[in-house]
């Protein structure tokens, strides 16, 4: 960039040019230190995951979780006398308002790929995976037969515990159906995102969660969950590859040393 002066003189005016001097900012990005612990080591931290929820250790190398932005376009020229017909330009963006939730029973967020929603999703997911991946163990141990081999019991008689069940596995699907919709109905009336994840009230009835013991319990939550859908996954993978249970895979593992 250049700045020109002018001076007058005697004999008319003198035209002097003087480089300009610029001076950059430079921004210094404060470091989280080891107080920030992360899913990899000497990894950066990305910005829209700022560590506030539980068990966050900035995992997202795909960006699902980034916020969106989308670009408004104009239609196109669409004159079939002209000779040309120009796209439309674009005239702006537009940043949709993320993890709104609304009273749609079906689609209750307002953006599918927010940051909220995906907690909720992982929540929910990693809770099963624990009831799922307990029921498992507990299953093979008690009737010794492998996870994946039960439902074939199951068509023939159901039952749970050793003891036969009143009623065919037609009759418990159809119950299940209608008892987890309703469930999942009544949850996604709520608007609260906080209630969503964490409804409390019957939910802990020896209210462990209360003060600041209910954020060491989030953390353990979101660890043992994501473990145990790791866990659930590798019961499929060993059941596809080997056809053997988890037992009988925790088995042959130990046999191998």
């Amino acid at each position: 960039m250049q700045i020109v002066a002018k001076q007058g003189g005697l004999f008319g005016k003198k035209t002097a040019k003087k480089a300009a001097t610029t001076t950059s900012k430079v921004t210094v990005k404060k470091s989280r230190g080891s107080s920030d612990p992360l899913w990899l080591p000497n990894t950066e931290r990305p910005s829209w995951l700022d560590g506030s929820l539980p068990g966050d250790r900035g995992f997202d190398p795909l960006g699902l979780s980034k916020p969106v932005e989308y670009l408004q376009v104009d239609v196109d020229e669409l004159d079939q006398n002209a000779a040309v017909n120009k796209a439309g330009r674009i005239i702006g963006t537009f940043t949709p308002v993320v993890d709104e939730v609304s009273t749609d029973s079906l689609q209750p967020y307002s953006e599918v790929f927010g940051l909220q929603r995906f907690r909720e999703c992982e929540l929910i997911h990693g809770r099963w995976a624990m009831l799922g991946a307990l029921g498992v163990l507990a299953c093979e141990f008690s009737t010794g037969v492998a996870w994946q081999d039960a439902i074939a019991q199951e068509y023939a008689q159901p039952a749970y515990a050793n003891f036969d069940l009143p009623f065919d596995i037609n009759q418990l699907a159809v119950a299940n159906s209608v008892l987890m919709g309703g469930v999942e109905f009544l949850r996604n009336t709520t608007t609260d995102p906080e209630q969503r994840c964490y409804p409390g009230g019957a939910f802990d009835p020896l209210n462990l969660a209360a003060g600041s013991n209910g954020d060491r319990l989030k953390e353990a939550e979101i660890k043992h969950g994501r473990l145990a859908m790791v866990a659930c996954f590798g019961f499929a993978v060993q059941a596809l590859a080997f056809g053997k249970g988890a037992l009988d895979s925790i088995e042959s593992f130990a046999n191998s040393f």
